[in-house]
């Protein structure tokens, strides 16, 4: 038997424009066939809402039934002191689970985070997350749900995201809110009070490669009725519910899915046996390695009047760090450009005279384990990069080996542009070889979300987007990124496999360094 899909509704904030909104529905209605119910985010009612007693008197009816979550300010909470609603208008109420006939779920939660003690039924606490979420996962078989509705934004939902203008949910948002939508895993979560209407990506809710797949989180806030902006304000569409869904067809990943938004990532100062391991001498140095190893300098600081006391210090190398920024022995003629966190320079050994480093200045072990800020710039080095290199009529391989390495090391290696449809098959024959297996994984995928801090793999960015990942267990070829791009169908260089068959003079690398800012310097974004 086949699943009956639902005809499904949803408005921002009323703000008591009833007829308005009702009038618009009835049109749709005609043209598109009766809907199955309207459900309503943000505030139902306006101060003073003269065309509610139409509604209750029953000169007026809704011409769908209509569900209304609770008031997030005060003074609207006068008409909620009765709790009936009227015919074909339900008051759901502050928080809760409503079922309807058809096993459809809803989840909802109106009012704002209470600052400090709750004051009245505008504001909500934990509690109410608890009262809400306890009964559903005390059920082992619970996987989510089909509805969520707040009043208020979760926080940080535009992570992975595309930029949003007009509202920042690390402001206006709830740390709480994003603890529910991961807790209860929405298929849609709709949010109005903001007066904005943005779609996000949709997010996955499980960890790639170390969970099975589950359905997806779309996001939705949904500006007021009858705004003057012509913002929009009705989100109409068709649902089955999840609990008629084949899993299969439930969990169908779109293109455009990226990580979830909320999820912590793993503690960075976990220490693994990974990041007790120094580098090895047959990784690519730029010092001298003759000179004798003196006492590691300090780290660079970031003078940055914006600094946070309270900022992520980088870990201390567990040995002598060749690639801190702040070691007197680092070869400084191969630095070509520094930023506040990072820096860019030439590999020793390159492939291509272009070949390049990105490497935090400060001591961080991998992607996985580096804050934010640093992978802020780092992704803005990747890009002028890029824009470099297209310039060039060439396109950017970017690789990292997180394996017999104490420091990050972002691997840039341009290619011919007619090279790219080649890339990705010859690093999977080139795995193949190596009898290792690397999967690709999700174009809109952050490394944090699927790798444990401290694990040590080997991960690649292609100019197509494709994303691949390799996780280590015990043997893995040090120099595999090199060997996949020397291979005969790309730079076709077996002979430059290993850095070492590469060295060059001083003067020759000075040359190369000198060429090569050059052409960065009109992608160059550090000003001092």
């Amino acid at each position: 038997m086949t699943a009956k899909s639902l005809k499904i509704i949803v408005s921002g904030d009323v703000d008591g424009r009833l007829n308005q909104l009702y009038s618009r529905i009835s049109n749709i209605q005609k043209k598109s066939g009766a809907f199955d119910m309207l459900l309503c985010v943000g505030d139902f009612f306006s101060p003073t809402s003269p065309e509610w007693e139409q509604y209750v008197s029953g000169s007026m009816k809704a011409p769908i039934p209509t569900f209304v979550i609770g008031a997030s300010k005060k003074e609207l909470l006068k008409y909620y002191s009765s709790g009936d609603g009227c015919d074909n208008i339900t008051f759901l109420g502050k928080s809760g689970l409503y079922t309807g006939s058809s096993g459809l779920r809803i989840a909802y939660l109106s009012g704002v985070d209470a600052t400090s003690a709750k004051d009245d039924d505008t504001e909500f606490t934990s509690k109410e997350i608890d009262s809400i979420c306890v009964p559903l996962l005390s059920d082992s078989k619970y996987s989510g749900i089909d509805i969520l509705l707040t009043s208020q934004w979760p926080k940080g939902v535009e992570k992975y995201g595309v930029a949003m203008d007009g509202v920042d949910s690390l402001q206006v948002g709830s740390s709480l809110i994003s603890k529910l939508a991961v807790d209860l895993k929405p298929r849609y979560h709709f949010v109005g009070r903001e007066g904005v209407y943005f779609e996000r990506q949709p997010y996955r809710n499980h960890k790639v490669l170390a969970e099975g797949a589950k359905h997806v989180t779309r996001f939705i806030s949904l500006a007021k009725v009858g705004n003057t902006e012509k913002k929009k304000y009705m989100y109409a569409f068709t649902i089955v519910p999840m609990s008629q869904l084949e899993h299969t067809e439930l969990v169908k990943q779109p293109q455009d899915v990226t990580e979830c938004p909320y999820t912590q990532q793993a503690d960075v100062n976990q220490k693994t046996r990974a990041t007790q391991e120094l580098e090895e001498t047959s990784s690519q140095f730029f010092f001298d390695m003759n000179s004798p190893q003196s006492q590691q300098g300090k780290k660079r600081r970031v003078d940055d009047p914006d600094n946070k006391k309270n900022a992520k210090r980088p870990t201390q190398p567990t040995g002598p760090c060749w690639f801190c920024l702040g070691n007197a022995t680092v070869d400084k003629h191969l630095v070509i450009s520094v930023g506040n966190q990072s820096y860019l320079a030439l590999a020793k050994g390159p492939l291509v005279p272009d070949h390049v480093l990105i490497l935090p200045i400060g001591h961080y072990q991998s992607t996985v384990t580096a804050p934010q800020d640093v992978i802020t710039e780092i992704d803005q080095y990747k890009a002028a990069l890029r824009k470099m290199y297209k310039k060039q009529g060439k396109a950017a391989v970017f690789f990292e080996r997180n394996f017999r390495t104490q420091h990050l090391q972002i691997q840039a290696v341009p290619v011919e542009q007619d090279m790219v449809p080649e890339l990705k098959e010859t690093f999977t024959e080139c795995a193949e070889s190596n009898k290792i297996e690397l999967h690709e994984i999700p174009k809109m995928s952050d490394l944090k979300q699927i790798v444990p801090a401290g694990a040590p793999y080997f991960y690649a960015e292609l100019p197509s987007g494709d994303k691949l990942l390799h996780r280590i267990s015990k043997f893995f070829p040090l120099q595999f990124g090199r060997e996949a791009l020397s291979s005969p169908l790309l730079l076709n260089m077996p002979d430059r496999v290993n850095w070492k068959n590469c060295s060059c003079s001083k003067e020759e690398e000075i040359l190369m360094v000198t060429d090569f800012r050059k052409d960065f310097q009109p992608y160059e974004f550090n000003t001092t």
